[in-house]
This record gives C-alpha cells, sequence and structure tokens, in this order.
C-alpha cells in the first residue's frame, strides 16, 4: 500500500523563507507539540536521531525534534486538527503551513509467533522506511571514556521499547509485513558495534541475506570500517545494496572530545574504507553521516565533504539535535543561518559531481528526512550542469 500525501498549501509564509530554508528552522528550532491527546507516531531515545515526529509540509517528509529542550522554546508550534493526521503550522500563533502527520503502519499491530510486537523489532521512518538497530547494545556505550557523547543506543533498550538484539527471522518477517502492507519501499539496518573485528559487519550480512530471501527490497547496512575490507563484498553479496560508515565529526580535535572510543579509529581508516567501500557499491552508494553543530567549522566540513564526493562518498550532513537524557542533552544545536549556508553548499558540491540521493539504492541519504539537503539539490542542479564521473571510476556494481 502506496501512501498518497495530499498537496497541502503554504497559509502565510514565513517572510524570506524558501521551503529548504523553513525546513531549516523547523529541525534546529524544533516544533512545540501542544495537542493534549500526545504526539501520536513518534520516537525518544535509541540510535541514530531520535526526540523527534515526522511531518510532511506537502510531499516532503522530515524529521523534527518535539522531545528537545530547544523544541519546547521554539517559535513553531503544531495545532493538531480532526482525527490526528494533520494540522497547521504555526510560527508564534502566526499560521504558516498546512501540515500532516504520518499514520501508525499496519504492521505496528503484530506480533512474531514467540510474542514479541514488530515495532520493537524495527520503526517505520519517515514515510516509507524500516529502521532497525539489529544490537542494540555497543562496546563503547555507558562509559565516558568511550562513548559517543550524543548517543541514546541504550534508552530505548532500557525503557523497554525494543529488544537487544534483532535476529535474521525476526527482521525478515517484520520486512515482509512492512512491504506487503505499508508499502514500505527500502529499509535502513544499523548497529551497535559489538568487540569483534568485523564491527557489526557480520550481523548485518546474515540478517540481509533473510530479509531478501522473503522480500525484493533495498537494504542499507551502517557499521563502523570492518578490520578486513573483504566484509565490504560478503555485504553486497548478502544482498546489501548500500553501506553507511558514519564519521558524525570530520576534525580530531572535535572527534576526540565528543566521541572518544570512536576518535581511536583516525579519520584515514575510514577514508581507506570508504575508497574500498565504493569499490564494491559503486560510486554514490556509500554514505557517511555527518552532524552539524558539534563544533566542526562550517569550513572543515566543506572540505571533508569534497573530499567524500569525489572518491563517491554522498556526505548526509545533518542538524545535529541533542537527545534528552545523554552528555549533550543541553549541547546547543547549530542554528538555521549555520544550517542554510552549509547545506546549499554541500548541495552544490553534489551537483557538480552529478551525485543525487535520487540515486541511492536505499538508506537515509536516499530518505533525506533527517536533513534538509535532500530539498536543496534540486536548486543547486539547477544552477550547475553536472559532470558526471565516467563509468569506471564509480566502479564495477554503479
Amino acid at each position: 500500500m502506496n501512501r498518497s500525501l495530499p498537496l497541502l498549501r503554504a497559509l502565510s509564509p514565513t517572510p524570506g523563507l524558501s521551503g529548504p530554508e523553513l525546513l531549516a528552522e523547523l529541525q534546529t528550532f524544533g516544533v512545540r507539540w501542544t495537542d493534549d491527546a500526545g504526539p501520536g507516531l513518534a520516537r525518544r531515545g535509541g540510535a541514530g536521531p531520535s526526540d523527534h515526529k515526522a511531518i510532511s509540509l506537502g510531499n516532503q517528509t522530515i524529521m523534527v525534534p518535539i522531545f528537545t529542550h530547544a523544541a519546547g522554546r521554539s517559535p513553531y508550534s503544531a495545532r493538531v486538527q480532526g482525527d490526528g493526521t494533520r494540522g497547521v503550522l504555526e510560527r508564534d500563533g502566526v499560521a504558516v503551513h498546512e501540515i500532516s502527520f504520518p499514520v501508525a503502519p499496519r504492521f505496528y499491530s503484530m506480533r512474531t509467533e514467540d510474542g514479541i510486537p514488530y515495532w520493537k523489532i524495527a520503526r517505520l521512518h519517515a514515510r516509507d522506511v524500516l529502521a532497525t538497530t539489529v544490537l542494540q547494545t555497543c562496546a563503547r556505550y555507558g562509559n565516558k571514556s568511550t562513548s559517543c557523547q550524543f548517543c541514546g543506543i541504550g534508552q530505548s533498550l532500557a525503557a523497554k521499547q525494543t529488544i537487544a538484539e534483532k535476529t535474521p527471522d525476526q527482521l525478515a518477517e517484520v520486512a515482509h509485513a512492512a512491504v506487503m502492507l505499508d508499502g514500505v519501499r527500502h529499509v535502513v539496518m544499523t548497529t551497535g558495534t559489538p568487540r569483534t573485528p568485523d564491527r557489526g559487519a557480520a550481523v548485518l550480512s546474515a540478517c540481509a541475506r533473510a530479509i531478501r530471501a522473503r522480500v525484493a527490497v533495498p537494504i542499507q547496512g551502517q557499521c563502523e570500517p570492518p578490520a578486513d575490507f573483504a566484509w565490504f563484498e560478503r555485504l553486497r553479496q548478502s544482498g546489501i545494496d548500500s553501506l553507511g560508515m558514519h564519521l558524525e565529526a570530520v576534525t580530531d580535535v572535535v572527534r576526540a572530545r565528543i566521541m572518544p572510543g570512536k576518535a581511536e579509529v583516525p579519520l584515514h581508516a575510514y577514508f581507506d574504507a570508504f575508497e574500498a567501500a565504493v569499490r564494491v557499491f559503486g560510486w554514490g552508494q556509500v554514505s557517511t553521516y555527518i552532524l552539524a553543530g558539534l563544533g566542526d567549522s562550517a569550513e572543515s566540513i566543506m572540505t571533508v565533504s569534497e573530499q567524500l564526493v569525489a572518491l563517491g562518498v554522498y556526505p548526509f550532513v545533518v542538524p545535529f539535535v541533542p537527545i534528552a537524557g545523554t552528555p549533550l542533552e543541553h549541547h546547543p544545536g547549530p542554528d538555521a543561518a549555520f544550517m542554510n549556508d552549509l547545506l546549499d553548499g554541500v548541495a552544490r558540491l553534489l551537483a557538480r559531481a552529478g551525485m543525487s540521493s535520487g540515486d541511492i539504492k536505499a538508506g537515509c541519504g536516499r530518505c533525506g528526512a533527517c536533513s534538509g539537503l535532500q530539498a536543496r539539490e534540486t536548486r543547486a542542479q539547477s544552477e550547475s550542469r553536472p559532470s558526471s564521473p565516467s563509468l569506471a571510476s564509480r566502479g564495477p556494481h554503479a
């Protein structure tokens, strides 16, 4: 079942703000949720970006912080209407845009044979993405000397909102239901980092193989660079179409301060892994998360993004969202002006290289809901004549 969203209209656009700039404000300020019935389909804690809710403005669905401290002070609020599937976005009490909200998918009402709710195994993200954290534990988590200070991977487990490890059979069962019942179009599998040299590639491979045996759906796997790059070919053969290996921060000083354990894997090791992975998955099918607002300058992020694009890696730049209960819950996020300039610059890099989120087979970059980058790509492409690299440079599996 494919959900077709209504074309929603701007009511009283904020002066001077185009669509992408409005998205930047929503993702940096957040939105105050004032409906007494609660936020409905939303997410607190866990791995990756969280403390947010999917909100659709026309055909664009984005993840917007609603549980953060900043969201409680935001000039933006959501006034929910009718049955709770739509409403009005307001800024300082003035209606700005009609909005809608994805409803709980059908597969959320189902359970495995051993009684585990499907939603504890995998979640709907944005409109049509199934996302899961295969290992909900991490060798680095819980130790101040090694943990990533922004991460809440253990929070959802402690709150019994998920299970510690998802098996291949469980994920195949849930993925099949999500595709058949709710029109899910691609799957994202991330994982906490285990104490093994494959860095989680082995469990991702086993799960991808089981999913693809059950249902034909594109899959992105996400893990730290494995010690043996032969894992990239094993991941591809198991059914993973795209790979994410996430830098999060791009300078040594910020990495050491924010993510001390992960910083022990130097940047050059990531770039070696990126180069090897692109040879296997193809140009534009390897991506990395970059969290803007942790302390890296815009210039540093742009420099690294340019290096990544030159290698064939999609730099998915997203605004840092401080998750409640983590050491960085009071860390300020980036302001909208910073994100506007940065995302415009990255979009121009992508346009010049002929790289597009629309060409990614599966994953966060293809979804695009955690950033305003995707919304800027079309504008940048219209301003720049792409100069795509040769097929040889794109690797054998492009």
